[in-house]
């Protein structure tokens, strides 16, 4: 079997690796295309995924737009030449439009209930769309849903355990308290009418929660001079080692929190949108994220749980309850890589 896997986003990356390594010790030849976006090729580099770059990442709606056609048609020359018996992607509306212009047919995985129009441009072409149980948005006769979700396909125990090596080679002390925060650019295309934490909120952060240990800042965007200092010193790859050791995590980011939390770390997600997404409600009522549209709220609440020498103990025991209920996302995305690329 031939299996082309769109990757376009940091976060697809993670979602992929590790069905693209079982999928090839299968024997079935995989190929990875892949986007200029943050540190989505060095992801793709460090974890010796072979990879060929379609595009990069374009400001402004006419860059976009130029961006995105240029892509197509460079990806409909590599699914002509290479003729995959399935295509693997997450929300994408061009691996859609190529797939079925060739007949091969595409599973789209989608978790983001705000997708809002790429759902729409995207959905009604693909053969399969994967969700989460909880997701809240019925995708049509198409849709498969699964007890997991995408963070899972990498954090779940089958697949990750953490390393407490590639955070002292970095110089963190894993044994000493620390917090995490993530701050996100806001400018993906869900992002609109809303925004993430004020940088004198930021500042706060770092100020308070180092009362109870050290502060690493994780950002998409350049962070100030006096923030500086703080960015977190770990390779891109090791962000999950971070994450698993901290006492705390903070931030905009909707996926870093689900991986905090899916990690046993206290975490408290600022949620502008004061949003309904089914996977957060979940967590939410496991006592797993606590989901705030209040700055200030976060602050306290972020503090509060650095210090609380039991919140660790808590979140573990929560987390154990979970895992009892969901599934190794990655050897279900195999199998029905498997069954629909050779149906």
């Amino acid at each position: 079997m031939r299996v082309l896997v769109d990757v376009s986003h940091p976060a697809h990356v993670h979602l992929f690796r590790n069905a693209i390594a079982e999928l090839d010790d299968r024997g079935h030849a995989v190929r990875v295309v892949s986007r200029e976006k943050d540190v989505t090729t060095d992801l793709l580099d460090a974890y010796g995924i072979d990879h060929v770059p379609l595009s990069a990442k374009a400001g402004g709606a006419a860059g976009v737009a130029r961006e995105w056609t240029a892509r197509g048609a460079r990806l409909l020359r590599q699914v002509a030449g290479f003729r995959p018996d399935v295509v693997l992607s997450r929300l994408n509306p061009t691996a859609a439009y190529v797939s079925r212009l060739v007949g091969a047919p595409n599973v789209v995985f989608h978790d983001t209930e705000q997708a809002g129009l790429l759902d729409r441009a995207t959905t009604p072409f693909a053969s399969v769309v994967c969700t989460p149980a909880e997701f809240a948005r019925d995708a049509g006769t198409h849709q498969i849903r699964y007890e997991g979700y995408h963070e899972l396909a990498y954090l779940h125990p089958a697949r990750f355990d953490p390393d407490p090596r590639r955070l002292t080679d970095a110089g963190v002390d894993p044994d000493e308290p620390f917090s995490v925060v993530r701050l996100v650019e806001w400018s993906a295309h869900h992002d609109a009418g809303a925004a993430g934490f004020d940088p004198d909120t930021v500042r706060e952060l770092v100020d308070r929660l180092g009362e109870s240990g050290a502060v690493y800042l994780s950002s998409e965007g350049a962070l100030p001079d006096d923030l500086a200092p703080y960015e977190a010193p770990v390779a891109p790859d090791a962000a999950h080692d971070l994450l698993a050791y901290a006492d705390c995590y903070v931030g905009d980011s909707g996926t870093m929190a689900t991986e905090a939390a899916l990690l046993a770390t206290p975490t408290v997600r600022y949620d502008p949108y004061e949003s309904s997404m089914g996977n957060f409600e979940t967590l939410a009522e496991l006592g797993l994220v606590d989901s705030i549209a209040d700055e200030r709220a976060v602050v306290e609440r972020a503090v509060e749980l650095a210090a609380d020498p039991d919140a660790a103990d808590r979140w573990r025991r929560r987390r154990r309850r979970l895992l009892g209920e969901k599934i190794d996302v990655t050897a279900f995305m195999v199998e029905l890589a498997e069954e629909v690329g050779t149906s």
